[in-house]
């Protein structure tokens, strides 16, 4: 695989493409957020909520610039890719916004909720079994026979420069917004998987506010990117597990990496615990019922495991809110 890291032309290209599909993702200011961090009276918090989009997600944003960039080499193929859940209600939205056939890998166990955001848009699901896929490699050889058996191009949730530029997009609606008002940004909490979202977001967000520090978070049972900063270099788990299921990829991505370690200050490593609580108390102040993935980042930061030093504001991303009913209510009121 040839890689191209992405720049942040590459995410201003892609604004015009996004915006032409789906509308920028609400920036809402959380005074409960402020009340309970015990902020400075000049300083706010800012959630970025990807649940508002079409699918549910971010997803969409880097799905979108991807297919817009591929139509001509998709032509009448088919497209492939794997998927927790997120991205296959993106790529699928997009696929039928340019009238592609689009196929999907998921995992058997994926939220419901997925699944009929997926079929909704035309796509069509094969399953596998995500519990014996560390040492099957289930998931990959199903999208690999796919691509190869019916001449599918193939896409990536996340290890692609225009999945990441596409994402970015999102970034570059939060320094507008707060350019807008006049605002800067002293912390960003984003969640880190594959690298995809946090990618595109570190090169908007470092190139709109220079000083301002970019926290990567993680599920405990997930942290390959904690351990890759650490080593200096991309860490493979073998087995990642949390309740956040749209965070569990064994590794961040080739194109995503060299981002990374130049854009990303810190990562915080929040336990499922954490998760859950932050889930609650979403839903308890603001009336958001969130995916666990979506949550973590809020968990983060009213975990107070980073210093939230400095006078500019805050932005945490909530990256989507896809979730079952019962897993929803199970999840807040775990003990």
């Amino acid at each position: 695989m040839s890689i191209r890291i992405p720049t942040m032309g590459d995410v201003d290209a892609a604004i015009g493409v996004v915006h032409r599909y789906v509308s920028p993702a609400p920036l809402i200011r959380s005074y409960p957020l402020e009340q309970a961090l015990g902020l400075s009276s000049g300083r706010r918090v800012w959630i970025k909520d990807y649940g508002w989009t079409p699918v549910g997600s971010f997803k969409l944003l880097g799905a979108l610039n991807w297919m817009a960039k591929h139509r001509d080499e998709i032509g009448d193929r088919p497209v492939a890719a794997h998927s927790s859940g997120n991205f296959a209600a993106g790529i699928s939205f997009a696929g039928m916004t340019f009238g592609k056939r689009v196929i999907i890998v998921m995992p058997e166990t994926a939220a419901r909720v997925k699944f009929e955001l997926t079929r909704s848009f035309g796509a069509e699901i094969r399953t596998y079994d995500i519990s014996t896929d560390h040492q099957t490699g289930q998931r990959d050889r199903l999208t690999r026979e796919i691509a190869e058996e019916l001449h599918a191009v193939q896409a990536s949730p996340y290890d692609d420069a225009d999945v990441i530029a596409g994402n970015g997009v999102g970034g570059w609606e939060i320094v507008e917004e707060l350019r807008r008002q006049g605002r800067g940004v002293s912390q960003f909490f984003c969640q880190v998987s594959g690298g995809g979202l946090m990618a595109g977001h570190a090169l908007a967000i470092a190139a709109g506010f220079p000083a301002a520090q970019i926290i990567g978070v993680e599920p405990e049972g997930a942290d390959d990117f904690a351990r890759s900063l650490s080593a200096g270099r991309r860490t493979r788990l073998d087995r990642p597990s949390s309740i956040c299921d749209g965070l569990l990829s064994y590794d961040v991505g080739e194109h995503n990496w060299p981002i990374l370690k130049q854009h990303v200050s810190q990562t915080a490593v929040v336990p499922d615990r954490a998760t859950r609580q932050a889930m609650k108390w979403l839903y308890d102040k603001h009336g958001v019922r969130s995916e666990p993935s979506g949550a973590i980042a809020t968990a983060a930061l009213l975990g107070g495991q980073t210093p939230l030093d400095g006078d500019g504001d805050l932005v945490v991303v909530l990256s989507g809110r896809n979730v079952d009913e019962q897993r929803f209510q199970e999840a807040i009121h775990a003990e």
